[in-house]
C-alpha cells in the first residue's frame, strides 16, 4: 500500500518521480502528489485519482527543482481527496508518510492547542507539523526527525524535504519498508528497488528504527539511538524491464502465463531431480524434531498455507495449525517452545503477518518464511528463508506468487517427511517426479485459455457465484472465489463440497453459476455427488475437471474447463490456472481495472 520515491538529485527530478510512482502502481493506491523545492520554496502537484491525473496537473503546471518527493496514497485516515493527498506541506516541512500514525489525536490536540492549522483529515500531516515545529524552534532538520520519531507510535515509512536545506531528504522506518538507492551524484529513497530500478541497482534495506540522512554525495544511517549505524549494500535484481507487459494487454495476464517458468524456476531451488531428492536450506534446528507446525498468513498466502497443511500432514504426518495473521495474536494461541511457526507472504512485509512473526519469536518459535522478496523484513527476521522465485509480481491479485508458495510447501512437506522417518527414498522420488511434471502440465492448462474465454461470458451477469473444491481443492476454490471478488467485483464464496447441505445449497437457483473444482481421482465421486445436489436444484454448472471427470460427469453442465489428467499432488498448482484465467476473462469483460482493483493494495503494511 502506498508508494514513496525521494531523489536528491543533480537535474530537474519531477519527470523522474512521476516515473518511480508509475512503477510503484501496483502497490494500490486513490492519489499521489509531488513536491519540489525550488528557489527557496516549496512547489506541489497533487491529484486524486489515477496517476494520468497528475500527469494532467504536470503537463499544466510543471515542476522545476533537483530536490524532490513523492507518493501514492492508499486511503487510511481521511478520504481520497487531493486535500488528503500527499506530500503534506507544515511550513517549512514537506512529508510524504506510509503507514499508520496510531497516537496521531492526541498529538493533534497538542498542535491545534497550540494554535496551528491542520488542513487535512490524515494522520500523516501531524508528523509535518511536529517536525516544522522543532525546526521553528531553531533545530535542524536531523535534530528535529530525531526529536519527533521517538513521539510515533505505530508503522511508517517517511520521507522529509525541507525549504531552507534544499540538498537532502531524511527517511526513517518503522514496520513499514523503506530502502536507500546510492547513484552517481545523487541518491534516492524508494518504496522497494522496484521504484528506484531505472536510476540505480546498488541499494540498501532500512532497518526496523533506522533513519537515514540523504544528500548528493553522502548518506548516512542512524539507529533509533540516534547513533550512526552501517547497513549492507546489495545489489538489486530489479531492473528497468521488470515490469514490462510485454505482449500482454495486463500484468494479470502476463504473469498467469509466466506461471510454468517461475514455478520450474522455484522447484528447481528445491528439488534434485536426478537424485529424486527434495532440499531445503540448512537450518541450525532439526526438523526430526518438529511435533507441531503453526501457519499464519493472509489472503491468497493463506490459502497456499491450507493447501500445505494437506501436504504436511499427508506427508509427514505432523499436525498443523492455520491462521489468518489479523487474528493470530488476538486469541493467544497455545504455543510450545521449539515449535515450527511458518509465515507465509508475497511481500515480505505485510504487517499482520510480520507482527505475528515476532509474537511466535517471543513465544520461543523457530520461523520459517516463504516469501518472494527475500530482501523483505521477514526474510530478514526468520531462521529459515524459503524463497519463492515468482519475480516482481505486478498486478494487485496475486497468481505467480500463489503458485510459487505451492511449489515451496510441497518441497518443505516433503523435506519434513523424510527428516521424520515418514517416507521411504523410493516414496521420495516418486513425489519428486510428480513435482517435475507440474511445470509442464500447467503449461497444458493454459492452452485452454481460448476456451475459458469462449465462456466467460455466462458468468459476467452473475450478481453471485459459488466455488465448490473437496480435500486440496476447497483451498482452490476458496482461492477462485477471491480472484473473482478482487477483480471482476463479483460476490463469490467458495465452500467445502460437503458442505453445502449443510446451509449454502439454500443460495442454489438458475441465476447463481456453481464452478466445480473436479479432478479425477480418490475425491472425484464425493465431490460430483455433491455437485449432482446443485444441479438437482437449478444451479448452473461449470464442471472443471481433465477429460475422464468430463466424460463421467459433465453431461447437463453450462460450461466445461477440460485440464489435464495429473497426481493429486499437483492438482492444485494445476487447477490455479483456470480459475485465474476465468477471474481474468470476466474482470476484462466487464470493464474492471484488473491490474489495480479498487480498494486493494498489493503489500498491506498497516493493520
Amino acid at each position: 500500500m502506498c508508494g514513496i520515491v525521494a531523489i536528491v538529485g543533480k537535474q530537474a527530478v519531477a519527470t523522474r518521480l512521476f516515473e518511480g510512482l508509475k512503477r510503484l502502481e501496483y502497490r494500490g493506491y486513490d492519489s499521489a502528489g509531488i513536491c519540489t523545492v525550488v528557489d527557496g520554496d516549496f512547489q506541489r502537484r497533487r491529484a486524486e485519482g489515477k496517476l494520468d491525473n497528475l500527469a494532467q496537473r504536470l503537463a499544466e503546471d510543471p515542476l522545476g527543482g533537483d530536490v524532490g518527493i513523492a507518493h501514492t496514497r492508499w486511503a487510511t485516515h481521511g478520504a481520497p481527496t487531493e486535500g488528503n493527498a500527499h506530500p503534506h506541506i507544515a511550513g517549512p516541512v514537506a512529508l510524504v508518510h506510509n503507514g499508520i500514525i496510531e497516537n496521531f489525536k492526541p498529538l493533534r490536540e497538542e498542535l491545534l492547542a497550540e494554535g496551528r492549522t491542520i488542513l487535512s483529515e490524515t494522520d500523516s500531516e501531524v508528523v509535518a507539523h511536529l517536525v516544522a515545529r522543532e525546526i521553528e524552534r531553531g533545530a535542524t532538520p536531523e535534530q528535529a526527525v530525531a526529536t519527533v520519531l521517538p513521539r510515533l507510535h505505530g508503522a511508517f515509512a517517511m520521507a522529509f524535504l525541507f525549504r531552507d536545506a534544499p540538498d537532502l531528504v531524511i527517511g526513517a522506518r518503522m514496520g513499514a519498508p523503506l530502502t536507500v538507492g546510492y547513484g552517481e551524484g545523487e541518491n534516492y529513497l524508494g518504496s522497494d528497488a522496484i521504484a528506484l530500478a531505472p536510476w540505480t541497482r546498488k541499494i540498501a534495506y532500512l532497518e526496523e528504527g533506522d533513519w537515514v540522512v540523504v544528500e548528493r554525495d553522502n548518506v548516512r544511517i542512524f539507529d533509533r539511538a540516534n547513533q550512526p549505524v552501517t547497513r549492507a549494500q546489495v545489489d538489486s535484481e530489479a531492473s528497468a524491464e521488470t515490469i514490462s507487459k510485454g505482449n500482454h494487454a495486463h500484468f494479470m495476464r502476463k504473469e498467469i502465463f509466466e506461471q510454468p517458468v517461475v514455478v520450474a524456476q522455484t522447484l528447481q531451488s528445491y528439488v534434485r531431480a536426478f537424485d529424486g531428492e527434495v532440499a531445503i536450506p540448512a537450518t541450525d534446528f532439526d526438523f526430526a524434531g518438529v511435533e507441531r507446525v503453526t501457519m499464519v498468513a493472509c489472503g491468497t498466502s493463506y490459502y497456499a498455507g491450507m493447501v500445505g497443511k494437506y501436504w504436511i500432514e499427508r506427508f509427514a504426518r505432523v499436525p498443523v495449525d492455520i491462521d489468518v495473521a489479523s487474528e493470530f495474536r488476538y486469541r493467544d494461541p497455545i504455543l510450545e517452545k521449539g515449535g515450527l511457526a511458518l509465515f507465509i507472504s508475497q511481500s515480505g512485509e505485510t504487517a499482520d503477518t510480520l507482527a505475528a512473526l515476532r509474537h511466535a519469536r517471543e513465544q520461543g518459535q523457530k520461523i520459517a518464511v516463504v516469501v518472494n522478496v527475500p530482501t523483505s523484513s521477514m526474510a530478514r527476521e526468520a531462521d529459515l528463508l524459503l524463497p519463492t522465485r515468482a519475480g516482481p509480481e505486478i498486478g494487485v491479485a496475486s497468481t505467480k506468487a500463489f503458485t510459487c508458495q505451492l511449489a515451496v510447501l510441497a518441497a518443505l512437506a516433503v523435506n519434513l517427511a523424510r527428516a521424520k522417518g515418514r517416507i521411504s527414498p523410493e516414496e521420495e522420488r516418486e513425489i519428486v517426479a510428480h513435482l517435475a511434471e507440474a511445470p509442464e502440465a500447467m503449461t497444458r492448462a493454459l492452452d485452454h485459455d481460448a476456451d475459458i474465454l469462449a465462456m466467460a461470458p455466462l458468468i459476467v451477469p452473475a450478481r453471485d457465484v459459488l466455488y465448490l473444491g473437496r480435500g486440496p481443492d476447497y483451498p482452490m476454490a476458496l482461492e477462485g472465489a477471491l480472484k473473482l471478488k478482487e477483480i471482476s467485483y463479483i460476490h463469490a464464496e467458495g465452500y467445502a463440497a460437503g458442505e453445502m447441505k449443510h446451509g449454502p445449497i439454500a443460495l442454489i437457483d438458475d441465476q447463481v453459476p456453481v464452478i466445480v473444482l473436479a479432478p479425477s481421482g480418490p475425491l472425484f465421486e464425493k465431490t460430483v455427488s455433491n455437485m449432482q445436489e446443485v444441479r438437482a436444484r437449478g444451479g448452473k454448472i461449470v464442471l472443471i475437471s481433465d477429460v475422464e471427470g468430463i466424460a463421467e460427469a459433465g453431461e447437463g453442465a453450462m460450461a466445461t474447463i477440460e485440464m489435464p489428467h495429473v497426481h493429486p499432488l499437483i492438482a492444485p498448482l494445476v487447477y490455479a490456472v483456470p480459475v485465474q484465467l476465468l477471474a481474468y476473462h470476466v474482470a476484462v469483460l466487464k470493464g474492471t481495472d484488473v491490474d489495480q482493483p479498487r480498494n486493494l493494495a498489493k503489500s498491506v503494511t498497516v493493520e
